[in-house]
């Protein structure tokens, strides 16, 4: 149903859509960061958007939300977080991105993109311990990049099948996602192998 939806919401607002629905999703949007970037990708690969636009307006996307998040948290910081923690999944998302801190230091800003939720979190968290911004976008845009691109390639390799696949990813973890990508990427090495020795035998013909 949320595939349905994102696919109507985007085909009539176009690369908005996917811009605003990731940067809403700072704020607790109720669609999945993973199912918008992906869509954007199944999108494209049905000839319904442009590849460069698609994946520009989700990496913009993301990281405009990765930046307010980390804004948000430097300035209103103790009020952000004390109005989350009222909701016990917040609270939780909290509680394990303090945790992650105060085990991995400044690195959970990468480690939080296995989780859901908790790499929204981080970013005030970072930030009201007084990280630095220019820090801040040396850590999180490029793992936001990564992200991006893993889920842009699953949305284009796996369409239809992208909202069971984001299900199970966020279930199952991160891990999940990166079985699927090496998947993924020894399709692709077996498939340009295939078609590169079809052209050398009918060349050869």
């Amino acid at each position: 149903m949320e595939i349905n939806l994102l696919m109507s919401i985007i085909e009539q607002y176009g690369y908005l859509a996917i811009f605003f629905l990731l940067w809403l999703g700072i704020v607790g949007l109720p669609i999945p960061d993973e199912l918008v970037v992906a869509t954007g990708g199944f999108l494209v690969s049905i000839g319904l958007l442009d590849p460069v636009y698609s994946f520009l307006a989700g990496y913009l996307g993301v990281a405009s939300g990765l930046t307010i998040g980390f804004l948000l948290g430097k300035f209103f910081g103790k009020p952000i977080l004390q109005w989350l923690s009222k909701s016990e999944k917040m609270r939780h998302a909290v509680e394990r991105s303090t945790e992650l801190l105060r085990k991995y230091g400044t690195s959970a800003l990468c480690i939080s993109y296995l989780f859901p939720v908790v790499r929204h979190v981080v970013p005030y968290l970072v930030a009201m311990g007084g990280m630095t911004y220019r820090r801040y976008a040396l850590l999180s845009y490029p793992i936001g990049l990564v992200w991006t691109i893993a889920f842009y390639l699953l949305g284009y390799v796996f369409g239809n099948h992208v909202e069971a696949i984001v299900v199970m990813i966020r279930h199952y973890g991160f891990y999940t996602l990166l079985v699927l990508v090496a998947l993924l990427v020894i399709g692709l090495v077996i498939r340009k192998y295939v078609m590169g020795n079809r052209a050398y035998r009918a060349k050869g013909e």
